[in-house]
């Protein structure tokens, strides 16, 4: 089965299919752990500022659950392989059975710790990532976590108001295989600005 018969155009135009489904699965009372709907944040204060991290710390968000409805979906939009949209050409393939696209697994990654902590903290994006690795399928019914560990951090010398955190996150599933790694770089506000405060400072 070719990738190109699984893609339905008129979808992709539409905007339906993923879109749709994620929009209700989201707002859906009691859903598995997919917090608040898409387009709200968190408190209107910030509860986690840049000096909330400090290097070692570890804290662990989730879970997240994964339907063959969405990994379809999803691949259907945005990565039309067979392995993701086909179970019977996911079983004939190295993956052995339907699989979810490895950026759909970073846009879970990213729900997760959106829900975790990001949208409670004065967070102002990233500058990156140093890698990203896929290192087991994503399967339906899976209930995803992700384990977040501070690696580093420095403050900034140009823009006192904001520092930066260096992190490894690893995506796990219920039988505590890791699925996917991943380590940010995190730009986020700082409660006090201050430039000359002793902390490991840089651009």
């Amino acid at each position: 089965m070719s990738a190109s018969a699984n893609r339905d155009p008129s979808r992709i135009k539409s905007g339906t299919g993923f879109r749709r489904d994620m929009r209700c699965r989201l707002t859906r009372a009691g859903g598995a752990g997919y917090g608040r709907p898409w387009g709200t944040r968190g408190s209107a204060v910030p509860k986690l500022y840049w000096e909330d991290f400090a290097p070692g710390q570890a804290t662990e968000y989730g879970p997240y659950e994964v339907t063959a409805e969405e990994i379809k979906a999803f691949a259907a939009e945005f990565d039309p392989q067979p392995m993701h949209l086909d179970e019977e050409a996911a079983r004939a393939s190295m993956v052995g059975g339907l699989c979810a696209s490895g950026w759909h697994s970073c846009a879970i990654m990213m729900r997760i710790i959106a829900d975790g902590f990001v949208l409670d903290s004065a967070s102002m994006g990233a500058t990156g990532c140093g890698e990203v690795k896929w290192l087991a399928p994503v399967r339906p019914g899976d209930r995803l976590r992700v384990r977040m560990q501070v690696i580093d951090k420095r403050a900034s010398n140009s823009r006192p108001e904001m520092g930066f955190v260096n992190a490894r996150l690893d995506m796990l599933n219920a039988d505590d295989v890791r699925v996917m790694t991943l380590t940010p770089h995190f730009i986020l506000g700082r409660r006090s600005p201050s430039a000359g405060d002793g902390e490991k400072a840089g651009a």
